[in-house]
C-alpha cells in the first residue's frame, strides 16, 4: 500500500513528538498509572479521580492556545498523545477522546465566546459528545427547532461515553425543515438524563449510555457551528474514513505483549513493519485530505487503509489470545481486553461506506 510521494512522512513526525516535554509527561503517566490499572478500569469504569488527573496534566485543554493555559499542541503531537493513551488504557482514551479536540476547535470560533466555552478552553470541565446520530438522519436523529434567541434540541443520543463525568456535552442536532446541522454546547442539567449505562461487551469501563435530551433550549451563544447536512457529511468523511491514532496505539500495545511472549515473537516480527506501513499511509492520506478541506479526496485508498488497520488489530489480538492459551480469556488477562477493544474499533465511526468496505474485503 502506498500513499503517494511526500517529502515528510507524517508517521515519522508523530514518532518524533516523543521528545516533546508534554508528551514525555503524558507517557510517564500512561505507563505508571493508566497501563497498570487498565483491567481494573475496564471492570469498574473511568473515575472522576482519573479525569482530575488528566486535567492536572493539562490534557483537557492541550490543544488550546497558551493564553488559556493550553499547550498549543500541533496535529502530529496530538496524534502521539492519542496513540499513547489508547495503548495504555482504551477505556480512558475513549472518554478523553470525546473531549480532546474541542478546546482547539472552540479557540478557532470568533470572540466573544460564552463563559461555558471559555471554561472548556481553560480545561475546567470535561465535555461528552453526542454527534454521531447525524449519520443516521432521517431514520434517527436529535431534532433542532429554531427558537427566539437560539434553538430547542429534543431526542435521544444513541451513544455518550463518560456519562456522569461531564459538565457539558457537545451535541449535534438536525433541523428537518432546512436540513441544517446545529452543533452546540449543552450544560448537563435536569432535562439531560440517562436510564443507565449501555450493556456493552467492549469498552465496558467507558461509562457509555443513551442520553435523553428533553426540549433543551440552546442559546445562540452556545452554538459552535450550523452547517447544511451536505456540508456536515462532507466534513464527517474526514473523521470516519481514516485510521487514526488510537488504532496504532492499541496495535503497539499488542505488539509489545507479543514480543514479550515466547510464542508470539514471530507474529510481532512479521506484523510490526506491516503496522508501520499502514500507519504511515493513514497519516499521509489524512493530511492530504485535510489540506484540501476534507471530503472524498482519495477516499477509496483511505477506506482501504482503515480496513487494513482493523484487520491488523483483529489478527494481532487473535495471535495474543492464542499465545496466552486459555488463560488469555481470563478477566485478569490483557489479551481478552485488547481483543474486545479491537472489536470496538471495527464498529466505531462506522458509516455506510466504511461498513461496505469492511465487508467487501471479507467477501474477497
Amino acid at each position: 500500500m502506498t500513499a503517494g510521494n511526500t517529502a515528510i512522512d507524517p508517521a515519522a513526525a508523530v514518532t518524533a513528538a516523543d521528545t516533546h516535554p508534554f508528551v514525555l509527561r503524558v507517557r510517564d503517566y500512561a505507563e505508571s498509572v493508566l497501563r497498570p490499572a487498565a483491567l481494573d478500569t475496564d471492570r469498574a469504569g473511568v473515575t472522576p479521580e482519573r479525569i482530575a488527573e488528566l486535567a492536572g496534566l493539562g490534557l483537557l485543554n492541550h490543544t488550546a492556545p497558551a493564553e488559556f493555559g493550553g499547550a498549543g499542541i500541533d496535529r502530529n503531537t496530538d496524534r502521539r498523545l492519542h496513540e499513547i493513551i489508547a495503548g495504555a488504557c482504551f477505556n480512558t482514551w475513549l472518554v478523553w477522546a470525546q473531549h480532546a479536540p474541542m478546546a482547539g476547535r472552540i479557540a478557532e470560533t470568533p470572540a466573544p465566546r460564552a463563559p461555558l466555552a471559555d471554561r472548556v478552553l481553560r480545561g475546567e470541565l470535561l465535555l461528552g459528545a453526542g454527534v454521531s446520530d447525524v449519520r443516521r438522519y432521517p431514520e434517527h436523529y436529535l431534532r433542532a427547532r429554531k427558537s427566539a434567541g437560539g434553538w430547542t434540541f429534543d431526542g435521544t443520543l444513541s451513544w455518550v461515553s463518560g456519562w456522569g463525568l461531564h459538565g457539558a456535552l457537545t451535541v449535534a442536532a438536525v433541523d428537518p425543515a432546512t436540513e441544517t446541522v446545529v452543533t452546540a454546547l449543552l450544560p448537563v442539567g435536569d432535562r439531560i438524563t440517562s436510564a443507565g449505562p449501555l450493556p456493552l461487551s467492549a469498552v465496558t469501563g467507558s461509562r457509555t449510555a443513551r442520553v435523553r435530551i428533553d426540549q433543551v433550549f440552546v442559546p445562540d451563544a452556545h452554538v459552535l457551528t450550523a452547517h447544511s447536512l451536505e456540508h456536515s457529511r462532507h466534513l464527517d468523511l474526514g473523521v470516519a474514513s481514516d485510521a487514526r491514532g488510537h488504532h496504532f496505539g492499541l496495535a503497539e500495545a499488542v505488539l509489545r505483549e507479543l514480543e514479550q511472549s515466547e510464542f508470539g515473537r514471530e507474529v510481532a516480527e512479521v506484523w510490526r513493519p506491516r503496522v508501520a506501513e499502514i500507519r504511515s499511509a493513514a497519516y499521509t492520506l489524512a493530511d492530504q485530505a485535510a489540506r484540501l478541506g476534507g471530503g472524498d479526496h482519495r477516499i477509496a485508498e483511505r477506506l482501504s487503509t482503515k480496513v487494513a488497520s482493523g484487520e491488523a488489530l483483529s489478527t494481532l489480538t487473535r495471535a495474543l489470545l492464542i499465545a496466552r492459551a486459555g488463560r488469555g480469556l481470563g478477566t485478569d488477562d490483557t489479551a481478552q481486553l485488547h481483543a474486545r477493544s479491537a472489536l470496538f474499533v471495527l464498529v466505531q465511526g462506522q458509516t455506510t461506506d466504511v461498513r461496505r468496505a469492511q465487508l467487501a474485503r471479507l467477501a474477497r
